[in-house]
This record gives structure tokens, C-alpha cells and sequence, in this order.
């Protein structure tokens, strides 16, 4: 007999199935992938979600943020002059001295610090909107500064408008308004505001350009003074100083080189506008020859200048002490 035909292996049987063709990967790729592993913290069954979950449940309830648009994600709110406290020491620091503010974000599932607790509970006291936010979040609502886990949104400062400023004082307490010239340190301005506050002054006036305006920082300085001072941001510092000649003001500017010194002016219980420059430059030339009078404050010769918030302080004290007692 050729061959070997009977060896059942060579036989093939009928009813067995045929081995089906393979899609060559096709159904593979057209899976849905699953995407990247989940967090520890936001996997049920894992420790730290539980001690997540657990720490949470301890601190005041917070509402979700949501993502901010990358083009927007440094305005929160939309205003184009609202300000980001980044930090844990910042953010407390702001909420103890009262500075407006519209909401606090706190990091998701960050670990308990007492110094969040205490912005929590600061914001829940002064009844602020409190947000929680990835940090993801966090890091393009701060523009890259270190918040370690937390920011506060600023409101934005409503200034006033210069007549404003300049109608405020009666006969027996005329106005004291502090002018503003070249000031770009905020933390120079919120100290003016806190020596303006306490002298009585009743407004501060500054220009939109070359100059600080009322940011956190500048709240944060003057311990809140800022709340009790109204400040007029103005165009034209020069036309400033006019307007406040002819609403009766006698305009004071600090110079260095002046000759006449600020306890020896002659300012009677009349209005008074008391113009500071940066310490350095001083008064620019146009404001200085618009001033009434320029005075100076007498100092050692072992210094150059004064900062312009000591200046201001020293200058103030002297107005007030040369106006008569009612």
C-alpha cells in the first residue's frame, strides 16, 4: 500500500472547524484606550484616598472650581484690575487685615496645614467664596508663582474721582489730601495710606502712570488704613494740583533741596495738599513747579534722602501739629 494514509492523524475529521482568519489588528486598534493610571488619591480601594476622603470630611465644605481657560487663567474673574494672593503666609496675612476679596482657592485633597484652615475660616467669617481647584489649576490662575496649594482672588479697588477727594473736610477740619509722584513701590504706597489714616488725611490722589496702585500688597501694608482713606487715580498729576489750587488747596511739595523746612511753613488751618516724590528722583519738574510751596525735612548729612513713606509720615505729623487746636 503507498503511503500511510490510514494514520488517523492524516485524517481529517468532518465537523471540525476551520481556523478563522484574524483581523491583522484592526480590532485592536480600534479599541478605546483606557488612558494613563488613576492617582492613588482617586482610587477607591487605595489608603490615601481613604485618608483623603477622611481629612476632607474635617474641613468646611468648599464648591468645585472650574477650569479656567488657558487665555484667561490669569483673571479669574474677568476684571482686567483684579489681583492673586499666592502663598499660605500671604493669603492669611491678607485675609487678617481685611483686604476685599472675591474668592479663596484651595488645592483639592491637599494635606491639612493650619494655615489653611485658618484662611478657611477667615473667608467663611468674612463670608468670601470659597473654591476648590486642581493644581493644575492653581498653577495658571497663579502665572507660575509658588501658592502652595492656595490663592485668593482680590476685589478690585473702586477708586474715587478727584473731586471726590478734594470736597471732602469742613471748617473746622479742612481737607489733607497726600498726592502721589513717581511712588512705584505698593508697599510704599499702603505705608502713606496707614501715616495718612492716622493724621486725619482725607483722600491720597495718584497718577495712572509711573506709580503703584491699590493691590494686595498695598492693603496688606497699611493694615487695612487703605478702607479709611479714599484714593482718586488721575491722568494728569500737573492739572491735578491745578484743580486742587483752585478748590482752595495750598499745595506742599517735599523737596530735598528746598530751603524753607516743613515745621516752618506757614499753612495756617487752611486746606493742604501734600505732594511726596520717589525717594531718589524726587518730584518731577513739572509737579515741583506747580507746587505753592516746597519744603524740606532737615536731616543728618550721614543720608542722602528719606524713604518716601517716612517722609510722608514725618511731613503729615507737621501739618497737623501747625494747625491750630479746636
Amino acid at each position: 500500500m503507498a503511503g500511510n494514509s490510514k494514520r488517523q492523524g492524516a485524517i481529517r475529521k468532518e465537523g471540525v472547524k476551520k481556523a478563522k482568519v484574524g483581523s491583522g489588528g484592526n480590532r485592536r486598534q480600534g479599541l478605546e484606550p483606557k488612558g494613563p493610571t488613576p492617582k492613588a488619591v482617586e482610587r477607591p480601594a487605595h489608603v490615601a484616598h481613604k485618608r483623603a476622603t477622611a481629612a476632607a470630611k474635617s474641613e468646611p465644605r468648599v464648591e468645585a472650581a472650574p477650569k479656567p481657560h488657558r487665555a484667561a487663567a490669569r483673571k479669574p474673574s474677568g476684571k482686567s484690575n483684579s489681583d492673586i494672593v499666592a502663598g499660605r503666609n500671604p493669603v492669611v496675612e491678607s485675609l487678617a487685615t481685611g483686604v476685599p476679596s472675591e474668592a479663596l482657592f484651595v488645592q483639592r485633597a491637599i494635606d491639612p496645614d493650619p494655615r489653611i484652615k485658618q484662611a478657611l475660616a477667615l473667608a467663611m467669617a468674612a463670608g468670601i467664596q470659597i473654591r476648590e481647584a486642581s493644581r493644575t489649576d492653581l498653577d495658571a490662575l497663579s502665572d507660575g508663582v509658588t501658592h502652595q496649594g492656595i490663592l485668593l482672588e482680590v476685589a478690585p479697588y473702586e477708586y474715587r474721582d478727584l473731586d471726590d477727594v478734594l470736597l471732602v473736610g469742613t471748617d473746622k477740619t479742612p481737607g489733607l489730601v497726600v498726592a502721589l509722584d513717581g511712588v512705584t513701590d505698593p508697599r510704599n504706597l499702603g505705608a502713606i495710606a496707614r501715616s495718612a489714616a492716622a493724621f486725619g488725611a482725607t483722600g491720597m490722589v495718584i497718577p495712572e502712570r509711573r506709580s503703584a496702585g491699590v493691590t494686595a500688597s498695598a492693603w496688606r501694608t497699611s493694615a487695612g488704613a487703605i478702607a479709611y482713606v479714599p484714593v482718586a487715580k488721575v491722568t494728569n498729576l500737573t492739572r491735578s494740583i491745578e484743580a486742587a489750587k483752585k478748590a482752595g488747596f495750598t499745595v506742599v511739595g517735599l523737596a530735598g533741596d528746598a530751603d524753607v523746612d516743613i515745621r516752618d511753613a506757614d499753612l495756617g488751618n487752611e486746606p493742604v495738599m501734600l505732594v511726596i516724590g520717589s525717594e531718589g528722583k524726587g518730584l518731577g519738574r513739572l509737579v515741583a513747579e506747580s507746587c505753592d510751596i516746597r519744603a524740606s525735612i532737615s536731616i543728618s548729612s550721614r543720608v542722602e534722602s528719606l524713604n518716601a513713606a517716612v517722609a510722608a509720615g514725618i511731613a503729615l505729623h507737621a501739618v497737623v501739629s501747625g494747625r491750630p487746636t479746636n
